[in-house]
C-alpha cells in the first residue's frame, strides 16, 4: 500500500476539475514536491503526492522506487506493480476519472511515471528530469500526451538521457512536448509555468471533446 499526502483545491467548496499524481525522486519523500502547490497555481486541481515503498539505503527518511545501487533495479516490478494499482483504483477513491488525471514525476519518479502512465488512459503525464527505462512494453493505441523537460547542466540524470527518451516515445507515437532548459537538476520557476501551461492545455482539449 503506497502511502500518500492529498491537497484538496485550493478553491474551497468546489468539486475537483483534475487530479495530479506527483512522484518523488531517489531519496525524497512525499513532502519533497508539495511546495510546488501554490506555484503550480491550479485551484481547482485536487494534488496527491504519492511516497514510494521502498527506504533509502543512505538518506533518513529517504524513500527509493527501487535501488538504483542495486543489479536489475531491485524492487522495480513490486513498484510497477504497486502504483498501476494505486492509479486504477484512484476514480473510486476521488471520484475524479483517470482522464482527468495527470501524473508527474521528477527524477526517478519521472522514470516510474513514464513507465506506467504510458500504459493508461490518463490526461497527461509530465516527466521532469527523468530518464526512460529500458523499453520493452507494448503500449496501447491512445498514449497520454507528454511533457518531458530537462536540465542542459543535469550532473545526476543527463541530458542525453532524455533526449534518448524523446527520440523512443516519438517512434512509439507519443504526443509528446519535449524542452531542454538552463538548469542543473532541480525545477525552476519557469519550468513550473510551463508545467501550468501544458496542463491548461490539454484540459482545454479535454473540455472541447466533451
Amino acid at each position: 500500500m503506497l502511502q500518500s499526502i492529498s491537497i484538496s483545491p485550493q478553491a474551497t467548496g468546489i468539486t475537483p476539475t483534475g487530479l495530479l499524481v506527483a512522484l518523488h525522486g531517489w531519496g525524497a519523500n512525499a513532502q519533497d514536491l508539495a511546495s510546488l502547490v501554490p506555484l503550480l497555481k491550479l485551484p481547482t486541481y485536487q494534488f496527491i503526492f504519492l511516497e514510494a515503498p521502498f527506504p533509502h539505503p543512505a538518506v533518513a527518511d529517504g524513500r527509493a522506487w527501487y535501488d538504483l545501487n542495486k543489479p536489475g533495479a531491485e524492487g522495480l516490478v513490486e513498484s510497477r506493480e504497486l502504483l498501476q494499482a494505486y492509479l486504477q483504483d484512484l476514480p473510486q477513491q476521488t471520484g475524479i476519472a483517470l482522464d482527468k488525471t495527470i501524473l508527474m514525476g521528477f527524477s526517478q519518479g519521472g522514470a516510474m511515471t513514464m513507465d506506467v502512465g504510458l500504459g493508461l488512459p490518463l490526461a497527461g503525464l509530465v516527466v521532469l528530469s527523468g530518464y526512460l527505462h529500458p523499453f520493452a512494453q507494448q503500449l496501447p493505441d491512445r498514449k497520454p500526451p507528454t511533457l518531458l523537460v530537462h536540465g542542459k547542466y543535469d550532473q545526476v540524470v543527463p541530458i542525453v538521457a532524455a533526449q534518448s527518451a524523446q527520440k523512443t516515445l516519438t517512434k512509439q507515437g507519443v504526443d509528446l512536448e519535449y524542452e531542454e532548459y538552463e538548469m542543473g537538476h532541480e525545477i525552476t520557476l519557469p519550468v513550473i509555468d510551463r508545467v501550468r501551461e501544458f496542463i491548461a492545455d490539454i484540459s482545454d482539449l479535454a473540455g472541447a471533446g466533451e
